[in-house]
Protein backbone atom coordinates (compact mmCIF):
# COMPACT_ATOMS: atom_id res chain seq x y z
CA UNK A 1 0.00 0.00 0.00
CA UNK A 2 1.26 3.55 -0.60
CA UNK A 3 1.27 5.90 1.90
CA UNK A 4 -1.52 7.90 0.20
CA UNK A 5 -3.57 4.61 0.39
CA UNK A 6 -3.11 3.91 4.01
CA UNK A 7 -6.68 4.79 5.70
CA UNK A 8 -7.10 6.62 8.74
CA UNK A 9 -9.15 5.49 11.56
CA UNK A 10 -11.92 7.23 10.96
CA UNK A 11 -11.44 5.61 7.17
CA UNK A 12 -11.09 2.71 8.05
CA UNK A 13 -14.41 2.97 10.16
CA UNK A 14 -16.25 3.72 7.01
CA UNK A 15 -14.57 1.20 5.34
CA UNK A 16 -16.03 -1.65 8.04
CA UNK A 17 -19.20 -0.08 7.16
CA UNK A 18 -19.19 -0.35 3.32
CA UNK A 19 -17.32 -3.99 3.90
CA UNK A 20 -20.28 -4.91 6.20
CA UNK A 21 -23.44 -3.67 4.20
CA UNK A 22 -22.26 -3.18 0.49
CA UNK A 23 -23.20 -0.17 -1.77
CA UNK A 24 -23.91 2.94 0.33
CA UNK A 25 -25.47 6.33 0.12
CA UNK A 26 -24.03 9.15 2.10
CA UNK A 27 -26.82 9.09 4.03
CA UNK A 28 -26.62 5.16 4.92
CA UNK A 29 -23.07 5.51 5.96
CA UNK A 30 -23.90 8.20 8.38
CA UNK A 31 -26.53 6.51 9.88
CA UNK A 32 -24.71 3.52 10.59
CA UNK A 33 -21.20 5.61 11.27
CA UNK A 34 -23.82 7.82 13.80
CA UNK A 35 -23.44 4.70 16.10
CA UNK A 36 -19.90 4.85 17.04
CA UNK A 37 -18.97 8.38 15.99
CA UNK A 38 -19.92 11.94 16.36
CA UNK A 39 -19.57 13.24 12.64
CA UNK A 40 -22.50 15.64 10.91
CA UNK A 41 -23.87 14.43 7.28
CA UNK A 42 -21.60 16.87 5.36
CA UNK A 43 -18.58 15.70 7.24
CA UNK A 44 -18.84 12.07 6.31
CA UNK A 45 -19.53 13.74 2.40
CA UNK A 46 -16.08 14.96 2.68
CA UNK A 47 -14.57 12.17 3.94
CA UNK A 48 -16.35 10.10 1.30
CA UNK A 49 -14.89 12.37 -1.47
CA UNK A 50 -11.44 12.40 0.12
CA UNK A 51 -11.65 8.22 0.25
CA UNK A 52 -12.46 8.46 -3.51
CA UNK A 53 -9.83 10.49 -4.38
CA UNK A 54 -7.63 8.45 -2.09
CA UNK A 55 -8.48 5.36 -4.16
CA UNK A 56 -10.37 3.71 -1.32
CA UNK A 57 -13.84 3.74 -2.33
CA UNK A 58 -15.52 3.91 -5.77
CA UNK A 59 -18.81 6.23 -6.64
CA UNK A 60 -21.63 5.71 -8.48
CA UNK A 61 -23.32 8.70 -9.58
CA UNK A 62 -25.94 7.20 -12.13
CA UNK A 63 -28.52 7.65 -9.21
CA UNK A 64 -29.16 11.28 -7.71
CA UNK A 65 -27.61 10.09 -4.41
CA UNK A 66 -24.19 8.79 -5.22
CA UNK A 67 -23.45 5.24 -4.13
CA UNK A 68 -20.45 4.50 -2.52
CA UNK A 69 -18.44 0.92 -2.24
CA UNK A 70 -15.04 -0.13 -0.96
CA UNK A 71 -12.66 -0.11 -3.76
CA UNK A 72 -10.48 -3.48 -2.66
CA UNK A 73 -11.87 -6.46 -0.05
CA UNK A 74 -11.22 -6.26 3.07
CA UNK A 75 -8.57 -8.53 3.33
CA UNK A 76 -6.18 -6.37 0.84
CA UNK A 77 -6.49 -3.48 2.63
CA UNK A 78 -5.96 -5.09 6.33
CA UNK A 79 -3.13 -7.12 4.39
CA UNK A 80 -1.96 -3.39 3.23
CA UNK A 81 -2.22 -2.01 7.14
CA UNK A 82 -0.26 -5.67 8.32
CA UNK A 83 2.58 -4.61 6.11
CA UNK A 84 2.89 -1.51 6.58
CA UNK A 85 3.19 -1.94 10.63
CA UNK A 86 5.38 -5.13 10.06
CA UNK A 87 7.87 -2.49 8.25
CA UNK A 88 7.33 0.42 10.20
CA UNK A 89 7.15 -0.99 13.79
CA UNK A 90 8.69 -4.10 13.77
CA UNK A 91 11.82 -3.36 11.31
CA UNK A 92 10.14 -5.46 8.64
CA UNK A 93 9.53 -8.87 10.94
CA UNK A 94 6.25 -10.20 10.80
CA UNK A 95 7.65 -12.81 13.17
CA UNK A 96 8.20 -10.39 16.09
CA UNK A 97 4.26 -8.94 15.18
CA UNK A 98 3.07 -12.21 15.86
CA UNK A 99 4.63 -12.35 18.88
CA UNK A 100 3.58 -8.95 20.37
CA UNK A 101 0.18 -9.67 18.77
CA UNK A 102 -0.67 -13.17 20.68
CA UNK A 103 1.00 -12.06 23.84
CA UNK A 104 -1.26 -8.86 23.82
CA UNK A 105 -4.43 -10.65 24.90
CA UNK A 106 -6.03 -14.17 25.98
CA UNK A 107 -7.22 -16.03 22.87
CA UNK A 108 -10.20 -18.04 22.21
CA UNK A 109 -9.48 -21.72 21.81
CA UNK A 110 -10.88 -21.18 18.28
CA UNK A 111 -8.09 -18.41 17.66
CA UNK A 112 -5.67 -20.87 18.80
CA UNK A 113 -6.95 -23.89 16.48
CA UNK A 114 -6.91 -20.99 13.64
CA UNK A 115 -3.43 -19.97 14.01
CA UNK A 116 -2.29 -23.03 14.62
CA UNK A 117 -3.64 -24.27 11.05
CA UNK A 118 -2.40 -21.06 9.28
CA UNK A 119 1.09 -21.87 10.77
CA UNK A 120 0.81 -25.66 9.60
CA UNK A 121 -0.31 -24.36 5.92
CA UNK A 122 2.84 -21.92 5.75
CA UNK A 123 4.93 -24.76 7.05
CA UNK A 124 4.48 -26.73 4.50
CA UNK A 125 4.43 -24.24 1.49
CA UNK A 126 8.12 -23.27 2.64
CA UNK A 127 9.69 -27.14 2.45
Amino acid sequence: MVQKDIPTATELAILQILWAYGPLTVREVHEQLSATESLGYTSVLKMLQVMHKKGLVKRNEEHRSHVYRSARPAEQTQRGLVRNLVDSAFAGSASDLVVRALSSKKLSKEEVEKIRRLIEEKAQESD
